[in-house]
């Protein structure tokens, strides 16, 4: 890798071209040529290829058979699984799930999204005396659960159409089960950063969640917080939103994400 030391400061730059460049190739998600880099970077294309052949010799980028194009490599690969082994979702999420339980009472659960729906990994149980929540491995809907309804409304358009598509099961007479219907409650979560699904997978229950986005900026979880519909009603206090968004933006930034 290029050095780090250097009275001028060239080798702090250099460190901060490579990563420039490295996290231009992990964003593009294809191979991008010389030329490319160097315009996206502000920079010249001999400085460019100089960097390039380096992070190749060490194995952070390939260069394609017969290409002038670069992707990552390997061992970017290799080295961005072991970070992602170690920024776990539920040990990321405690400390935020417990303050937010502390602070208004009702039980804390972070969830993660699959393709099939929310999967809840961890819950902290409220303070009331009659225990309201659900049990850490249960698969919820996207449809009729405020955690789906908090990932769907911010999910890929492709994502959000092919759930729109599938069989909306009816859990109660409250369930969202037309898909127009839920396409217009999306774009309401998406605008208001928050999601309620009162009576919908069961009745006098209600969720209040908002959604965790990772370093790429795409949606993953959800933090949100679960109680009695008189606790949290449809439309719940400003108190209670704005808690359970920090909460999940305390989540988002562990993970990487940066808001700006």
């Amino acid at each position: 890798m290029p050095r780090i030391e250097g009275k001028t400061g060239d080798g702090v730059q250099a460190v901060h071209l490579a990563l420039s460049i490295i996290e231009h190739l992990a964003r593009e998600q294809r191979a991008v040529g010389v030329t490319a880099l160097a315009q996206a970077l502000g920079t010249t294309k001999s400085r460019i290829h100089r960097h390039l052949q380096t992070l190749v010799q060490e194995g952070y980028l390939v260069q394609p058979a017969d290409s002038d194009r670069y992707a990552s490599g390997p061992r970017l690969v290799a080295l961005g699984r072991a970070v992602s082994d170690n920024l776990d979702l539920a040990n990321l999420a405690a400390d935020p799930l417990m303050e937010l339980r502390d602070a208004l009472g009702h039980s804390a659960v972070v969830s993660q999204i699959t393709p099939d729906g929310i999967r809840v990994l961890a819950t902290v149980p409220g303070r009331s005396a009659i225990e309201i929540g659900v049990r850490p491995g249960s698969m919820l809907s996207f449809h009729s659960s405020a955690q789906g309804k908090a990932a769907l409304a911010h999910s890929s358009p492709e994502f959000r159409a092919r759930v729109l598509r599938s069989k909306l099961e009816v859990f109660t007479q409250y369930t969202i089960v037309s898909p127009e219907a839920l396409a217009a409650e999306l774009d309401k979560v998406r605008a208001q950063g928050w999601a309620t699904a009162p009576n919908e997978t069961g009745i006098g229950l209600n969720t209040l969640a908002a959604p965790i986005f990772d370093s790429t900026g795409t949606v993953c979880g959800t933090v949100g917080i679960v109680d009695m519909v008189q606790f949290i009603p449809g439309t719940p206090s400003e108190d209670q939103c704005t808690r359970t968004m920090a909460a999940a933006r305390r989540v988002s930034k562990a993970l990487g994400h940066d808001e700006l």
